[in-house]
């Protein structure tokens, strides 16, 4: 491979692919104590190769000679400290087990044993989410602190002192990079699982901004979520309910908008051009996540999402099934989002009398008061009711709450649609 694009796009996608497991290598190596170091020499490595392979050639095992590298750099810079005196004997043994299978193509279970210790060491629930959810996109899946900023609409020194912050804590925690004990996995999943959840959803609808889908945030969440899934100690039940999830909602994800990026619903959607490869996967996976005895919030929402996506059409969907499965979740998690969500499937049971009466008790509750959904809603059972005046009255103050551009366009194109039909409303 002579040239310089083809050096580049290799080293690119070793940035993206492998710079979490190289971090976590040597993160492995080095302690947690040493993680800021780690991931500069890991940048530092990249850019080195990006320099000398144009000119060198590629390696054959690209890898193994960017984690030599890195490893060189790092030894570099803590031969310098004092502290490293202490350290140096078991530091040395590992460096040299390192260099015996940095020699060799890598093994995969280690690096999914070391990628793992780090997810877990990212989402460690001493952590805040919003930190569990940064420092995992930073230090496991290579995302840079613009990106990440990127992502959450959120300046990059917020960002940048959530890592720092994270990382502080970890280290007088004196947390070390180790895969929790088959005891502590199923309690320790409970926060991971959280932070991939999270990651899905700012992916699948971001808060606001311009692009209604980010698939980076979603493709990431799932193979993070595949790699826990593969394996026996933690691909539990509800690790295969909550992959199942992901491939539901993923499946639908071309065509939640137009070629204008237009949001279309559900009803709008080209279901022949969902997925398929997707909905099987989730299928296989739903079906995994049935054994044993457990029945989590993931189960049911993957529940919900196989309804939708299994119907032959929209006007065929098992509506009374939804708010069957809308109860039990409720029950077991109750939140104003699937409190309205089951008041959307109600609707379609009983019609948006009832429905809308359902929404009174949510308008109270302090985290629907900017939620633009709960306006949006409302002025949706408003205008299938007949009461246009009211229906734009509510389309109105959704408008003015955040959301995505696609999703503002929607509310004003619907906008429209009452003063066209009835100009008495405005």
């Amino acid at each position: 491979m002579d040239g310089q694009a083809p050096v580049q796009e290799l080293v690119e996608h070793l940035f993206r692919h492998q710079a979490g497991q190289m971090l976590a290598a040597l993160t492995h190596t080095f302690g947690v104590e040493n993680l800021d170091l780690a991931e500069e020499v890991v940048q530092e490595a990249l850019l080195q190769a990006l320099q000398q392979w144009r000119f060198h050639g590629i390696p054959d095992n690209p890898r193994a000679w960017l984690i030599r590298a890195a490893r060189n750099k790092a030894l570099d810079v803590l031969r310098r400290q004092a502290s490293l005196r202490r350290k140096e004997p078991e530091l040395e043994r590992r460096l040299k087990e390192r260099q015996e299978k940095t020699t060799e193509p890598p093994d995969t279970g280690e690096l999914e044993d070391e990628q793992l210790a780090m997810i877990f060491l990212c989402c460690e629930p001493a952590l805040p989410a919003e930190a569990r959810v940064a420092l995992t996109l930073k230090a496991v899946s290579g995302f840079s602190v613009a990106e990440i900023a990127r992502a959450f609409l959120t300046e990059e020194p917020t960002i940048a002192q959530r890592l720092v912050r994270a990382k502080r804590r970890l280290r007088e925690a004196g947390m070390a990079l180790a895969l929790p004990s088959p005891a502590e996995i199923p309690s320790r999943l409970d926060s991971v699982l959280q932070v991939l959840y999270l990651l899905f959803n700012e992916g699948y609808g971001a808060h606001a901004g311009e692009n209604l889908v980010r698939e980076d945030l979603c493709g990431e969440a799932i193979r993070l979520a595949q790699l826990l899934a593969s394996r026996p100690d933690t691909g539990l039940p509800k690790v295969h309910a909550l992959l199942a999830l992901f491939y539901f909602q993923a499946a639908r994800l071309e065509t939640r908008v137009d070629g204008e990026g237009n949001l279309l619903l559900l009803a709008e959607q080209e279901r022949s051009q969902w997925d398929q490869t997707l909905l099987t996967h989730g299928v296989l996976e739903l079906e995994q996540a049935a054994q044993g005895e457990e029945l989590s919030a993931y189960h049911l929402q993957a529940a919900i999402a196989a309804v939708h996506v299994t119907a032959a059409s929209f006007a065929e969907t098992n509506w009374p099934r939804l708010v069957d499965l809308y109860d039990q979740l409720l029950a077991l998690a109750w939140s104003p989002v699937v409190a309205l969500n089951r008041a959307i499937a109600l609707s379609m049971v009983e019609g948006p009398e009832p429905a809308l009466k359902s929404l009174e008790q949510l308008s109270e509750h302090r985290s629907m008061k900017n939620y633009y959904l709960l306006p949006a809603v409302r002025a949706d059972f408003l205008r299938r009711l007949g009461r246009t005046a009211e229906a734009a009255a509510s389309y109105r103050e959704a408008v003015t709450y955040p959301c995505t551009e696609p999703e503002r366009r929607f509310l004003l194109r619907r906008l429209e649609s009452l003063k066209m039909n009835d100009s008495e409303a405005f």
